[in-house]
């Protein structure tokens, strides 16, 4: 039998394989869509004729693509195109920026944007829909918080949401209002609906340009598979990612995790509809709580600075008990957003109740973000087989004082265990939650090993650090593993599906500041190079 050849060979002197905690020099034989062979370069050149395309990469870091085990999609597309608020340090200022992103964009019938906090503002006020109105009186604006749970609008798009001060409080959120019972222009939760609705009314071909541009943008920065979770109001775009599949377009895995609600029809209709390599869904997801700055996460004591509330649930506790159960027991997999301690154990209750009924299996269910946690359930983690949905950049994306302020200290102790469930034993995985944040996996890795807090300079409980290779474990490996994906992606080794990416710099070898300067060289996902920083895009 003749020896099968080779499409691409790579080498490096740094190749980090996920298999050891430090990289080594290797290089990678890819055939199709898989990696055949691993060695030497000498080992290599019996893989090699004249077809075969080689990169020499000398001391650059060749490692697993990057796998964001927690994002959506298409409003992230959005988010690329739209105002982007997280430098803005005043109301003023928040204010300049959308005024000049307005005037540079005449056509654009909504102006959105993103990520303005303003417990970073000089006054730490919340704004109101009259300033937005005195910049933009015609034209309706969408500003989301920097957490997403929130957002703050003018009062054109509460018009054509029509929302006024008769419109009662949706089942979780509430639409604030002034004295005089008038809207103010911010929405909590689900009361952004009717507003994201309208804004986000996309047509079909502006739904393809945006997820094209998304695609480019991921390439870009070595993102391989992404998982997209439901939304508080998702754009409808299946159909395009599946043109995208079926044109050979789809450049990097997309895992679907649709709502979790009593539908399961639907849910199973779906999960038979998309089951491919490239395109699939990998289970169902929903919201137990909000955030910890708009005291909509849902704690088991009172919050600090406003002990009349610990935050709500967006189900009633038994509906996500009963939910889990049924979802659990047709095989489904299950993500809930759970940032408060009253809501990770809800969701660490759910799951041990659906053992109970259903009998243990591996199941893989998982909970996303896991900001404040009570200590007694660290452990349930590894008992349970739940793994634990991080996103590292969050610790810094809330002005910390604000952050400990709505906790309290005793609380203060458990933020973003990230060392403590790993030393406890739980899976970890990694992810950007963008648009939340930017989709640069290595922003996430450097907080990871940093912990440096929202000031830049003083680091958040140091005994929370793990080291450079856990980190690129946990978005790698640890995704892989987190959607039953590990014998095909999140190592880099022989029959595995070739998703790599090759970084500008061995990251082992450089200061943890340089992290955030490093740049993808190359992407390649199932055999296909997808971003060639020496040329530009390429397409598969």
């Amino acid at each position: 039998m003749s020896q099968q050849v080779a499409d691409v060979i790579i080498s490096s002197n740094a190749v980090f394989t996920g298999l050891s905690d430090q990289p080594e020099p290797a290089s990678i034989a890819i055939a199709d869509n898989k990696i055949i062979a691993i060695g030497s370069d000498n080992q290599m050149k019996i893989y090699s004729d004249e077809k075969t395309k080689t990169y020499q990469f000398k001391d650059q870091l060749i490692m697993p693509g990057f796998h964001d085990f927690h994002l959506h999609i298409m409003q992230g597309a959005v988010a690329l195109k739209s105002v982007n608020l997280f430098t803005a340090r005043s109301e003023e200022e928040a204010l300049e920026i959308i005024r000049e992103f307005a005037e540079s964009n005449p056509d654009n019938p909504w102006i959105i944007g993103f990520t303005w906090d303003a417990g970073y503002w000089n006054k730490e006020q919340l704004p109101t829909r009259h300033s937005l109105d005195r910049i933009l009186p015609d034209r309706p604006a969408l500003m989301f918080h920097a957490e997403g749970h929130y957002a703050w609008v003018n009062t054109k798009a509460l018009e054509l949401a029509n929302i006024n001060r008769d419109t009662e409080n949706p089942s979780y959120g509430m639409i604030s209002k002034d004295k005089n019972g008038e809207p103010d222009g911010l929405l909590y939760e689900k009361a952004m609906d009717p507003v994201i609705c309208n804004a986000f009314n996309f047509s079909n071909s502006q739904k393809k340009e945006i997820f094209s541009n998304f695609l480019s943008y991921a390439a870009s920065l070595g993102v391989t598979a992404v998982h997209d979770l439901h939304a508080l109001k998702s754009i409808e775009a299946l159909h395009i990612f599946k043109e995208f599949e079926d044109k050979g377009e789809l450049t990097t895995r997309i895992h679907l995790w649709p709502a979790l609600n009593r539908d399961l029809g639907q849910a199973k209709q779906l999960r038979e509809t998309y089951q491919s390599d490239k395109l699939r869904v990998s289970g169902l997801k929903q919201f137990i709580d909000g955030v910890i700055t708009a005291r909509t996460a849902y704690l088991l004591d009172p919050y600090a600075d406003q002990v009349e509330t610990c935050g709500e649930t967006s189900f009633p506790p038994e509906t996500i008990k009963k939910w889990v159960v049924d979802a659990d027991k047709e095989g489904f997999s299950i993500r809930f957003h759970a940032i408060g301690d009253g809501a990770i154990r809800l969701a660490l209750d759910a799951f041990e109740g659906a053992q109970k009924v259903n009998g243990k299996r591996d199941s893989r269910h998982s909970i996303e973000h896991v900001e404040v946690i009570h200590p007694d359930d660290i452990t349930r983690f590894k008992e349970l087989g739940v793994t634990a949905s991080m996103q590292p950049d969050h610790l810094a994306m809330s002005e910390r004082g604000v952050y400990t302020d709505r906790i309290g200290s005793e609380r203060e102790k458990y933020v973003f265990p990230i060392h403590t469930l790993q030393k406890a034993g739980a899976k970890v995985a990694f992810g950007t939650d963008f648009p939340i944040d930017i989709l640069n996996p290595l922003l996430q890795i450097y907080r990871a090993v940093s912990r440096i807090d929202s000031s830049g300079k003083t680091v958040w409980h140091p005994h929370e650090r793990i080291t450079l290779a856990e980190a690129l474990k946990a978005y790698t490996s640890g995704s892989a593993f987190g959607t039953f994906r590990e014998q095909e992606l999140g190592t880099l080794e022989i029959g595995k599906l070739a998703d790599i990416v090759v970084l500008d710099r061995n990251l082992f070898e450089v200061p943890m500041d340089e992290l955030l300067d490093t740049k993808v060289q190359l992407t390649i996902v199932d055999g296909k190079v997808v971003y060639d920083h020496s040329s530009s895009l390429v397409k598969s």
